[in-house]
């Protein structure tokens, strides 16, 4: 696929901190939303990142929440980075090779003793949800406690919301899952449901604020599914953040597929 053809949208909380601030950006049909925490909840930094290429028929999208600094954050986006050519190529191929080799890929880049030298050098660590999307399929890896889910009406009557599960004390960075004797990583792939789909991934300052009522899903899927149009549900949700007072950033990817 020629490099040309993809959009791309990068962002760190680091560089744009959006304190007392939602601010919502779009690479092409994709939503990214960022909101730094409220300050007279004590917010006082902003060390979420994320990372976004679309093309015609693929998205892929990279979310980080790391803690104690940016750096591990940074770290991630540019080992991926790096690997972009790679990566794109793996995506324009037929959708039954695409994803093994991407999970392939990525694997070598988290298992390098290149990249497990660098997070040893790192001020703390991050949680890490990658996502693709082609055709009627979605890929994930996870790292940590960073969600994505599928929301879809029939799913939702059978309480089918999130696709993975929140793993507590699992990271990239000076703490490594990948400096383990068996590195430790949730990932999956799931054939989206025919009609039309939401697939929103969060970290976990949505869910941890105030009374933390998107921590349970059925809320989450009734927000987003109200608001049908992808960019004002992101941003509303992001809104409820600040008046409820959260503290920690939050910051979310959303985009809308049917098929």
């Amino acid at each position: 696929m020629a490099e040309q053809t993809v959009q791309a949208l990068r962002w760190m909380g680091s560089e744009q901190q959006h304190l007392d601030e939602v601010v919502v950006a779009r690479c092409g049909s994709v939503v990214v939303g960022c909101y730094g925490g409220n300050v007279g909840a004590g917010a006082d930094k902003n060390e979420d990142a994320a990372l976004v290429w679309r093309a015609h028929d693929w998205e892929f999208a990279v979310l980080v929440d790391a803690h104690f600094s940016s750096q591990s954050a940074a770290l991630v986006l540019e080992a991926i980075e790096a690997e972009r050519a790679d990566l794109i190529e793996c995506l324009s191929l037929p959708v039954s090779g695409a994803f093994n080799l991407i999970h392939s890929r990525l694997l070598a880049i988290f298992l390098s003793r290149e990249f497990r030298a660098k997070c040893r050098r790192v001020v703390g660590e991050a949680s890490c949800l990658i996502c693709a999307r082609k055709e009627g399929f979605l890929w994930w890896m996870c790292i940590g406690d960073v969600v994505v889910y599928v929301l879809h009406p029939e799913l939702a009557m059978q309480g089918q919301f999130a696709l993975n599960q929140r793993s507590y004390f699992e990271w990239v960075g000076r703490r490594n899952a990948f400096d383990l004797a068996v590195p430790c990583y949730a990932s999956g792939v799931r054939q989206l449901h025919f009609g039309h789909s939401r697939i929103v991934m969060t970290t976990d300052g949505l869910l941890e604020y105030g009374e933390r009522p998107f921590e349970n899903p059925k809320h989450l899927y009734q927000f987003f599914r109200y608001h049908t149009d992808v960019e004002t549900a992101v941003a509303e949700a992001l809104r409820q953040v600040h008046l409820g007072e959260g503290r920690d950033s939050a910051t979310i990817i959303a985009w809308d597929y049917s098929g």
